[in-house]
């Protein structure tokens, strides 16, 4: 039997989550204030604010499979507030470049986007990630109306892939992690297509069983 659970226990979870959420923070700003990120401050944060981006992707795509598989269906109260996460992180990825990196000089910033398909890949992902995030409430939701709003936010596919080709073009030589990443992804829509396979044939079985009657399906005797 499946965990279903109350809303007043839907609650905390989202509760818990939230605060689970933020511990990357957290950890973040303890390593900064006891002086521990190493010879490269800046690189330490724009590397682990972009990791923190890349994983709560993962999480968020992660939630409609494990929806299914599990019989959950309250997970997808999760699925907004992750996706937010995500974009949190990513916007502080984002700022630590242009700001800690950079110095807000955006002629270098420009040059940088253009010669260096990385951070092409990477600035994509993060322009594309700002709809979804102004459009995740439930009132753009009925403004959209809910067909748009779905393919509007397919789009995290698209930002997934990025995500990854960036991690991978980033790192160069040691492509180990990315990897990873890369197959959790594929993993991740794959079932996505299986499931929506297995819709289609639900959908179809009634009229191929409809039309295997012989009187229905013109064989035999009319």
């Amino acid at each position: 039997m499946t965990f279903q659970p109350t809303p007043t226990q839907i609650a905390r979870i989202k509760a818990a989550v939230f605060v689970a959420c933020l511990m990357p923070l957290a950890l973040l700003a303890l390593r900064a204030w006891r002086d521990q990120l190493g010879a490269n401050p800046i690189e330490y944060i724009t590397r682990a604010t972009g990791w923190w981006t890349l994983t709560f992707l993962m999480i968020t795509l992660t939630v409609t499979p494990a929806r299914r598989l599990l019989s959950m269906p309250w997970l997808l109260r999760l699925r907004r507030m992750l996706g937010l996460f995500a974009f949190f992180y990513a916007s502080l990825h984002f700022t630590t470049y242009i700001w800690l990196d950079q110095f807000f000089d955006f002629s270098d910033i420009v040059k940088d986007v253009v010669k260096r398909p990385f951070i092409t890949v990477g600035f994509t992902a993060f322009v594309l990630l700002i709809p979804l995030a102004a459009t995740s409430t439930n009132a753009m939701v009925k403004r959209l109306g809910a067909r748009r709003w779905q393919w509007l936010h397919r789009a995290v596919y698209v930002i997934g892939t990025l995500g990854v080709i960036h991690f991978l073009w980033l790192v160069k030589k040691d492509i180990r992690e990315p990897l990873v990443y890369a197959l959790v992804l594929a993993v991740l829509l794959g079932a996505r297509l299986v499931f929506r396979w297995r819709e289609r044939a639900r959908t179809k079985a009634p009229t191929v069983r409809a039309n295997s009657h012989p009187a229905r399906a013109g064989i035999g005797p009319s």
